[in-house]
Parts: structure tokens; C-alpha cells; sequence
């Protein structure tokens, strides 16, 4: 009996954090499939541990956790290398495009145009609304790291979306190619 509590339990949960968790998913890694795969990864290890963690203070958090730590570490796997690879080198070129100037940057191509672990901090900070303390504690680094990758993937973010300003209200032939 107590394992039908323990399932039902685990099933609210997810069942009520699964949208969240999947849009913090697909901000980090920039692609829904991969962010449904994160998720579901994310969910078994959050399963695996249900009995001792479901009775933590912060369990959104707990599992913000997992999930930042599983997004880094299949950043960090020679598999996810290769795989982002070979998904770049099978898009075909694009012809070039004359955005509309009315209508609104894309942030997300922007953020998962920065590193990943810039990309990380920035959607916990921003995102989450995490202090650098919080943002800190889920990703296991210091506060000085979180407050450098948050200035740094701030200011590549500035840069980036200041370049597609410039971009879109340049005409045809003044076109910037950086």
C-alpha cells in the first residue's frame, strides 16, 4: 500500500511540474525533443530517490537541480559533442532572409547561441528568478562563478541581440556579415 501512495505522490508531482520543467528544459538546450529527453531523464532519477527526497523543504529546487546537472553533463559527453555536430552539419544552408523589422528578437535563438553554462545561469537567474546563492547551490559552483557566467552570458546576450537590431534595420546591401 505504501508503494501505491509513493507512485501517486511521484505522479502529482511530475504530473503538475511537467510543463515548467519542460520549458526550463527547452530554454537551456534550445530544442523541445532534446527537452522532452531532459526532462524524462530528470523524472527517472527523481524517481529512483522518491522515498528519501519527496519530503525535502524545496523540492522544486531539488529537481531544478537535477535537471541543470543533467543538462551540463550531457554537455560535457563526447556523445552530445558528436550528436550537436552531426544535427549542425545536416542543416542545409539557408537562403538569406530579410527579417520584418516589426517584429521581436528571438531571445531563444540568442540563448542557445551562448555556452552552456552561461546559458544555465542565465535561465536560473532570469528565467527561475534564483538569487546567486540559489543559482550557486543547483549548479555545485561558487557564487563568483555564477556572478562572471551571469555578466558574461548578460553581455553576449547584448551582443548578440544588438547584432540582429543592426541586422534587420540595415537595408539589403548594407547588410552586416560578422
Amino acid at each position: 500500500m505504501a508503494k501505491q501512495t509513493r507512485d501517486a505522490d511521484f505522479t502529482a508531482f511530475v504530473a503538475a511540474r511537467a510543463p515548467w520543467l519542460r520549458k526550463v528544459a527547452y530554454l537551456l538546450c534550445g530544442d523541445w525533443h532534446r527537452a522532452d529527453d531532459l526532462v524524462q531523464e530528470s523524472v527517472t532519477k527523481l524517481y529512483v530517490r522518491w522515498g528519501r527526497i519527496s519530503k525535502v523543504d524545496n523540492l522544486d529546487g531539488y529537481v531544478r537541480t537535477v535537471l541543470v546537472n543533467t543538462f551540463l553533463a550531457e554537455q560535457r559527453s563526447p556523445w552530445a559533442r558528436w550528436s550537436a555536430r552531426r544535427r549542425d552539419a545536416a542543416l542545409p544552408e539557408r537562403a538569406a532572409v530579410v527579417p520584418d523589422p516589426d517584429v521581436s528578437v528571438d531571445l531563444r535563438a540568442a540563448l542557445s547561441a551562448l555556452p552552456s553554462r552561461q546559458r544555465a545561469t542565465v535561465v536560473l537567474r532570469y528565467y527561475c528568478d534564483l538569487t546567486v546563492e540559489q543559482t550557486a547551490a543547483a549548479m555545485g559552483c561558487s557564487t563568483g562563478n555564477v556572478k562572471s557566467q551571469s555578466s558574461r552570458g548578460l553581455h553576449a546576450l547584448r551582443r548578440l541581440l544588438d547584432h540582429e537590431t543592426v541586422a534587420s534595420a540595415a537595408g539589403p546591401s548594407e547588410r552586416i556579415t560578422s
